[in-house]
Order: structure tokens, then C-alpha cells, then sequence
């Protein structure tokens, strides 16, 4: 493929395919493939067949997973962009004279014409090669493309030129010409161009140049990311660790990760504690702890302690390979702007030779001299080259979507890039959204005379020999307070109630005021118990020797950056809701705390889904933020589902936007980038189309060289790749 056009033919050969649907993508040189029928079958050979019938070739794209897998030893990188390099430099290098010669009278030797011809010659044959043998391609399929306006454009100049020299006054001795920029009807135009088949020659292969380095650079961010899966894992065999590929990895296998060493793949810690860094994956610097059970991904560096790690996922269910599968699906997208533009493009050019006919046969009737209307044809054919109409929304996705999964943020496709432009209100899951979705001891209360420290170092070493969620909260609160705990004794669980120890002689009995009041008669007071039930807390009653000694605290607590993330939503013009299957109480403590107006307590899964069929009806474009299974479905009816990483695989299915980190924060980073992204696209397009639209009556008019048409059309191919680029300086907002 050399331009979008070449991209429409094969996406509707493709297309006529019975029970598929294709789309190409021009940037990355991609065609997917979607079966419409889901029982069907899919022959790559007839896909394959299709594509060659258009008149180019393809080839099955091998999953980056089965490549990783592979032992073959890996061959040296091809630099792909060396041929086009050598065929510009030798272009230019034979260019510079020519186009000093024909600039400047007073270099104008005796015969100077002919020394032009003899290096412009190779620039216009061979240096435009690509683009004349693209076009005898298409003319023999009876089609044009942006590389047919070039190669005509070349051609002519050239031919005309040597028309000029051996048949006209051109090749006499002692004949000299200066260059007009901007050409005017009634001079100049009877001169040669072979500076013009030259240069124009050198600046669209400058442009080729630059386009296929930007589409290289574009998708490094992807490539480097995915490329830091470990090759291999010491892996434990009958105690003995063996270094293994990390494609011959089995699920359940345990390898061994030393301090400065890759994880090899998604897995659970078994043995260990250290500081994993999953920058990564999350964008953020600071390592995370991991220890006994924690759960650690494919990629990640463990800089810490020595591990030992059981193989959870393996191959392409890996967080990384998902990762990766979700980046490269969104590059591959289309968004309706460009299949508008890609629309336009395919019949863009028999529309440009209709008016360089138009302008050649027009200039002979006004002016009749067959130069001032050659000039002008020769214009308007390089300067109506929509080369950048193709380029617009593909090099920008490329960009947009590889720096986002630098910072942990996974955009599916340019569909949502236009969602982002449109929401105006974000509905948001309370319970691992914006609050941690853990319970954290948020006050220790003890009666009067009651010493509150020692209260909670007794009734910690009564709950350490539990495992339920309060009892873990209760003595991690402890520790972090550096309170000493004492042995606990005859330590007993009640179900669904408390839990009774003796701790250094005292009888303890920890748990629920009910049970507490039933089962060992001890009288707690209700109202305190109320108030803090009420506000979403869990309070639970400490008794020493049948006493009440005070109350202990839980709730979920506030994730540090959710209300300045609520802040800065609002800053983006979006309405926050807040949903959540919790009591009343709860939910407006919440509320109150990120400054949430409307907030929506205990609303079921199927409530939530009804939350935001409501607020549609209302005339609102919604997005939703979830991390559960009981999101998935409101996640898929909203206009813009954004899934929180740290959730389940069905909230991440069903979402637009994944953000792996679990940072509120980092949504509007999602939000932010997204937006940015389509702006990118538009501008691209804006310029890409207005140019032609502005530059081809200037041409018509005889009012452009066809030197400078040349060079403006390189340029605006340029623009746009360097246009999107600019999108690799985006910054997350300072936390």
C-alpha cells in the first residue's frame, strides 16, 4: 500500500467476501477481520485471494504470544526504511544542482540545459520509480490513486522538458531561465522543469521518508512495552529450579523471581515478601508490597525480596498480552470522521483529473498557449495529492493509544475517542472506585476511664486469630500504631458475630452489639452504635471481663485522590453520580466527603443498568466508571464504560476505556487523552482537506509553480505526522 486509496480498494475487496467484515488501516499496514456469521468459518487463503485480486499482497499476521513462544533464535532487525533512504539521498544529493542551475542566471554555463538533464534524469526515472510503478499497477486494474497524481505530474514535467530541449529552443546554446515561485500566465512558462520533475520528486520521497519513520516511532511505545515480557523462568522441579522459555510455562507451575528479575507471568506469591514496580502497567513510579498471596503480573520488575510464584495465567490470557491485543484493536479502528474522509479520498482523484483537463483545455482556450496551460495542469495534478487525508486518524491513534499504555490507560478505538467529546455526565461505582473497597479502622473509642491504647492492643491480640475482613482491619490498625500485642488465649470464632479470647487474665468478647446483648448480656449503648451505622460505618463493641470498654470503628475508606479527581472531572464538564449497593447512610457520607450532590444508594446491578437507561432518556450522554461484575451490565449500556484495572475481567470486557491503575485520577487522565487525541484527528483532517480545497484554485489559476505545488504537498503530509506526535508530550496531571 502506498496511500489511503490503496487502503479503500482493499478494504472493499476484502469486503465482498461473503460473511466478513474488513477494515485497513493504512498506518500500521493492518486489515481485521470480523466473521458476521458466529458459527462460520474463516479461510485465510480466500481473504489472502481477495487482497491479491485487488493487486496486492498479505500475509497472516502470527499473534505476538505464538512469536514469544517460539525458541528459534531471533534473526537480526531489517531496516525497512533503508531503501526509501538511499533513493533519497542519492535523489537529493543529484537534485541540488539542478535546482541551483536552474535558480540562478549567473550560473548558467554554455549548455548548462544538458548537464541538468543528465542528473535530473535518474531523480525522475529512478528516483520516482515507487510511485510510476504504483501507477502502470493501478492503470493496468483501470484505477487511480495519489501515486497516479504523482507519477502523472513527474511524467509530465519531464517529458515535456525533453520535448522542449531536443524539438523546442530549449536545448540551443546560450539559453538561460529564472524560477517563479509563484508562476504568473504571461512569462516563464515556456521554459523546461526539469528542476520541477526533480525536486518534486525529492520532497514527496522526504515525505514518504517521514511518514514511514513517524509510523515506525508511533507504535514504539507499544512494541518497548510489550517487549519487556521475560524470555525465561527459573522454574521448580522437584525443588531444583530450571531455566525454562517462558512459552513452555504450565498453569500451576512455581518458578523462583530474584531481586532486579522480570516476573515471567501473571501469578500469586507464594513464598516471600518484596516491592514489585508495575510502572508498567499503572504509569506509577512507586513500587507496590506484595506478599503471601498477593497477586503479581507478567512484566513487572521485582525489586525487592526473593519470591517464589505460582503460574496463574499463562500465553495470551496474561495481563500484558490483553494489554497489548486491546492497543492494537484500537489502532486498527476507524472513526467516522476518517471513513468520511476515506470516502471523499476514493473519489478524490479522477475528480483531480478531470480538472487538470479541465485546467489544460481551459488555459488553451483563453490564452492558447499550450505551456502556460501545461504549467498550470501540471500544478494542479501534484498539489491535489490528499496523501495527508490518510494519514490524519491512523498516525494519531497510533500515537494516542501507544502513550497511552505507557501510562496505564487502554483506549479500545477511535469510536470512543468521538464518546469522550460528547459525555457530559460520569456515573461512578462507590465500592473500589472511590473508596479503597477495604475496610480501615477510622476511630477507636473508649469509655471514659479507659486506657484507649491499651483497649486496642487486648482486643487486636483477641482478633489476630481470625481471618475475617474486621479482625485483619483491626489488627493492621494496631501495628501501624506500633502497639506492642500480647498472647491471646482460648481464642474462639463465633460466625457472623465476634469473636472471645483471654488476653493476660481479662476475658475479652469483641463483636456485633446484638450478639454481645443476647449472648452474654452485656448492655451496649444503642445510640452511638446508631449514629455510626447510620454514617456507613461498621462499629463493633469491645467487652473486657463483661464490660463494655468501647468501640472500634471500621469503614471503607476514601481512595487519597478521589475528590480531587471528582474536582477535576467537574473542571471537564462532567456531572459525577454516585452509585452504590450500600445503605443510605454510607452512601451519603461518601457523597459528602467528594462533594457529590446526587448520589443513588442501595441500587442493585439491574438498578444501575436502569440508572443510566434513565439518564440517557433524559437527554444526558453518560459515562460509567466500575470495577465489579455487578457493572458490567450498566458499563456496555453506557455511552462511555471506563473499567477501573485493580477490577474483574467482566467490567474490563464490557468497558471502552481500561484504566489498569486503580487511581480515580488517572480517568481523567483517560477522559483528558482521549479528548486530545480526537482533537488531534480533526486538526489533522481540517488541514489535510482545507489544503486541497484552498491550493487547487490557486493552481487552476496558473498562480503556483508546480516546484512550489510539489513541495506544499509534501509538506502537508508532514504536518500531520508531526502533528501527532506531538501527542507523545502528554502529561498526567500533577497528583
Amino acid at each position: 500500500m502506498t496511500c489511503a486509496s490503496c487502503a479503500n480498494r482493499i478494504e472493499r475487496s476484502l469486503n465482498k467476501v461473503p460473511g466478513v467484515e474488513a477494515t485497513v488501516n493504512y498506518a500500521t499496514e493492518k486489515a481485521t477481520i470480523r466473521v458476521l456469521d458466529e458459527g462460520g468459518a474463516l479461510d485465510a487463503d480466500v481473504l489472502v485471494a481477495a487482497v491479491e485480486k485487488a493487486g496486492y499482497g498479505a500475509t497472516v499476521v502470527v499473534p505476538r504470544d505464538e512469536r514469544a513462544a517460539s525458541v528459534a533464535p531471533l534473526a537480526a532487525p531489517v531496516d525497512e526504511l533503508a531503501p526509501l533512504r538511499q533513493r533519497l539521498i542519492i535523489s537529493a544529493v543529484l537534485t541540488a544542482p539542478v535546482l541551483v542551475l536552474s535558480m540562478i542566471p549567473a550560473l548558467q554555463f554554455t549548455n548548462w540545459q544538458w548537464f541538468v538533464l543528465t542528473l535530473a534524469s535518474p531523480v525522475a526515472v529512478w528516483g520516482a520509480w515507487p510511485f510510476h510503478r504504483a501507477a502502470l499497477h493501478n492503470a493496468r486494474r483501470l484505477i487511480a490513486s495519489m501515486d497516479t497524481l504523482i507519477s502523472v505530474g513527474v511524467s509530465a514535467a519531464y517529458l515535456w522538458s525533453l520535448y522542449a530541449l531536443f524539438f523546442g529552443e530549449a536545448g540551443m546554446p546560450g539559453m538561460t531561465m529564472t524560477l517563479q515561485l509563484l508562476g504568473r500566465p504571461e512569462e516563464g512558462a515556456h521554459e523546461i522543469y526539469l528542476e520541477v520533475a526533480s525536486a518534486v520528486t525529492v520532497f514527496i520521497l522526504l515525505g514518504r521518508y517521514l511518514e514511514a519513520r513517524a509510523k515506525r516511532s508511533s507504535s514504539e511505545a507499544l512494541n518497548a512495552l510489550l517487549d519487556l515480557a521475560a524470555r525465561d523462568a527459573a522454574v521448580l522441579r522437584d525443588g531444583v529450579e530450571v531455566r525454562v522459555p517462558v512459552g513452555q510455562l504450565q498453569l500451576n507451575d512455581r518458578f523462583v523471581v530474584r531481586p532486579g528479575e522480570t516476573i515471567a507471568t501473571d501469578g500469586v506469591v507464594i513464598e516471600g515478601t518484596s516491592s514489585v514496580d508495575q510502572s508498567l502497567l499503572t504509569g506509577e513510579p512507586v513500587p507496590v508490597d506484595v506478599e503471601i498471596d498477593s497477586r503479581v503480573v507478567g512484566g513487572t520488575i521485582n525489586v525487592g525480596g526473593r519470591l517464589v510464584v505460582e503460574a496463574s495465567r499463562i500465553g495470551a490470557d496474561t495481563e500484558l498480552a490483553r494489554m497489548g491485543r486491546l492497543v492494537e484493536e484500537a489502532q486498527t479502528g476507524k472513526a467516522e470522521v476518517q471513513r468520511l474522509a476515506d470516502r471523499v479520498s476514493g473519489v478524490f482523484v479522477p475528480i483531480v483529473f478531470a480538472l487538470a483537463v479541465l485546467t489544460l483545455l481551459g488555459w488553451m482556450l483563453i490564452d492558447g498557449s499550450i505551456e502556460i496551460a501545461f504549467t498550470a495542469a501540471v500544478a494542479t495534478l501534484i498539489i491535489a495529492c490528499p496523501c495527508a487525508l490518510g494519514l490524519a486518524t491512523p498516525t494519531a491513534l497510533l500515537v494516542g493509544t501507544g502513550r497511552g499504555a505507557q501510562l496505564g490507560i487502554l483506549i479500545r478505538g477511535p469510536q470512543v475517542l468521538e464518546r469522550t467529546r460528547r459525555i457530559d455526565t460520569i456515573v461512578l461505582d462507590k465500592t473500589g472506585t472511590v473508596t479503597t473497597g477495604e475496610l480501615a479502622v477510622t476511630a477507636v473509642l473508649a469509655q471514659p476511664g479507659v486506657d484507649g491504647d491499651r483497649m486496642l492492643a487486648l482486643a487486636a491480640a483477641a482478633e489476630d486469630g481470625s481471618e475475617h475482613p474486621l479482625a485483619r482491619a483491626v489488627v493492621a490498625h494496631a501495628r501501624q500504631a506500633g502497639v506492642t500485642l500480647p498472647t491471646a488465649e482460648g481464642f474462639t470464632a463465633h460466625a457472623g458475630a465476634g469473636v472471645t479470647a483471654v488476653v493476660e487474665g481479662h476475658a475479652l468478647a469483641i463483636g456485633r452489639a446484638a450478639w454481645l446483648r443476647e449472648e452474654w448480656a452485656i448492655e451496649v449503648d444503642a445510640t452511638l452504635i446508631a449514629e455510626h451505622e447510620a454514617a456507613g460505618a461498621t462499629p463493633i463493641v469491645v467487652a473486657i471481663d463483661g464490660t463494655v470498654a468501647g468501640v472500634i470503628v471500621l469503614a471503607d475508606t476514601l481512595k487519597p485522590t478521589s475528590a480531587l479527581a471528582i474536582e477535576r472531572l467537574r473542571a471537564l464538564g462532567l456531572d459525577p453520580v454516585l452509585l452504590t449497593g450500600d445503605n443510605e447512610g454510607a452512601a451519603e457520607a461518601v457523597g459528602a466527603a467528594l462533594g457529590i450532590d446526587d448520589v443513588r444508594a442501595g441500587v442493585t446491578p439491574a438498578g444501575k443498568l436502569e440508572v443510566i437507561r434513565q439518564l440517557q432518556a433524559d437527554g444526558h450522554v453518560v459515562a460509567m466508571v466500575g470495577d465489579g461484575v455487578n457493572d458490567a451490565a450498566a458499563l456496555a449500556a453506557a455511552d462511555l464504560g471506563i473499567a477501573m484495572g485493580g477490577g474483574t475481567d467482566a467490567a474490563m470486557a464490557a468497558s471502552d476505556l481500561t484504566v489498569v491503575s486503580g487511581d480515580l485520577l488517572v480517568v481523567v487522565d483517560a477522559i483528558r487523552l482521549a479528548r486530545r487525541t480526537l482533537r488531534t484527528i480533526i486538526g489533522n483532517l481540517f488541514w489535510a482537506f482545507g489544503y486541497n480545497v484552498a491550493a487547487i484554485p490557486i493552481a487552476m489559476l496558473g498562480l503556483l509553480n508546480p516546484l512550489l505545488a510539489g513541495l506544499a504537498m509534501a509538506f502537508s503530509s508532514v504536518f500531520v505526522v508531526t502533528n501527532s506526535l506531538r501527542l507523545r508530550g502528554f502529561r498526567p496531571q500533577a497528583r
